[in-house]
């Protein structure tokens, strides 16, 4: 891992995700947008994946997400992981100073495909029911 700000940190044992701190200060107004840089790169093995994600407090606290959640860090790249975040806040503007905490970064295995074209799809309950197909009532 080559790092040129804070190290990703689990905050507490047994957590998935490792906190990503912001290396610069930015300012969000509501609705804007930047990328954020880490000074984090990592070399991540063959048959894993990097998942960057909102943390949870951020987005209820201060209506803080990340655009492109969850962000996908794969292993053939070895770049700094740069996060963007939105403020999504209608009304209050947000500071992130360097060293904050804005992002979460999970580590897991992944699968690869092998995909085959076919005629036709077999049959299930479902079929294509899809958005709201499954109703909000647990009735």
């Amino acid at each position: 891992m080559l790092v040129q700000g804070p190290l990703p940190v689990y905050a507490k044992p047994g957590d998935a995700g490792a906190d990503l701190s912001a290396a610069s200060a930015h300012t969000l107004k509501p609705g804007e947008r930047a990328l954020v840089d880490t000074g984090v790169s990592l070399a991540l093995p063959n048959g894993f994946v990097g998942l960057v994600m909102p943390r949870s407090g951020l987005a209820v606290k201060h209506g803080i997400s990340l655009v492109n959640a969850p962000g996908v860090i794969d292993a053939g790249y070895r770049g700094e992981i740069r996060v963007v975040v939105i403020n999504l806040d209608p009304k209050e503007t947000f500071v992130i100073q360097a060293g904050d905490r804005i992002a979460q970064l999970v580590i897991q295995p992944v699968s690869r495909a092998r995909f085959h074209e076919v005629e036709k799809l077999p049959g299930t309950e479902r079929s294509d029911g899809g958005f709201g197909s499954t109703g909000v009532s647990a009735e």
